[in-house]
């Protein structure tokens, strides 16, 4: 049996197709990886194993938010503590994950799950604006637009903002504390903390 790529394992060379698989892993990353658990104790390799399963078996999308979460609705929705007046709408759970840990918002999220990239034949149809809209007359006063600083995250705003104002609820924007490019989730909690006290509201 030949064996791709030079290894003398298809089973590794399977992992380490699996692991380029993934955003931002090449090749090299995806061996090093691989070359890594090839050194790890069984136990852990087990149990890296099962979290992932356990991970794909009970962890699914908030149906109220559209989080991450092993129970629905998700912690979130369903803290009666939270201010329900107020949706602050992102791109991806990895965005909640960010806000929540400065402590600085006690409202509620809504997670599109992306943006608005027509080059990526992406249109309103595949993001969860429709059942934002649906929640947002239930009650919520403002609408805090908190999408990556990048082209095509502006231009969801901008479309949200047209789809949210004649609804006559408040929308603002997240201070710009973020470079044009920059990810929500790799900013620290103090820029992330002044970017939505300085929110502005937007016309």
């Amino acid at each position: 049996m030949q064996h791709a790529k030079g290894f003398g394992s298809s089973s590794v060379e399977r992992l380490v197709t699996e692991f380029g698989k993934l955003p931002g892993i090449g090749r090299k990353t995806a061996q090093r990886l691989t070359f890594y658990l090839m050194k790890m104790e069984q136990d852990r390799a087990k149990d890296l194993a099962d979290a992932i399963v356990a991970m794909k078996e009970h962890v699914r999308y908030c149906s109220v938010c559209f989080n991450m979460t092993d129970q629905d609705p998700c912690p979130i929705c369903s803290d009666p503590k939270r201010e329900r007046a107020v949706i602050c709408v992102v791109e991806e759970p990895s965005d909640v994950l960010a806000l929540e840990r400065t402590g600085a918002f006690s409202g509620l999220y809504h997670v599109l799950g992306g943006v608005l990239s027509p080059l990526d034949g992406i249109g309103p149809e595949d993001l969860r604006i429709k059942e934002l809209l649906h929640r947002i007359r239930n009650g919520v006063q403002e609408v805090i637009l908190a999408n990556n600083p990048s082209v095509e995250g502006e231009a969801t705003a901008l479309y949200l903002v047209k789809l949210i104002k004649p609804l006559g609820i408040k929308v603002s924007q997240m201070a710009r504390g973020l470079p044009m490019g920059g990810d929500l989730e790799w900013a620290d909690a103090l820029t992330l903390t002044r970017a939505l006290e300085g929110r502005r509201e937007l016309e």
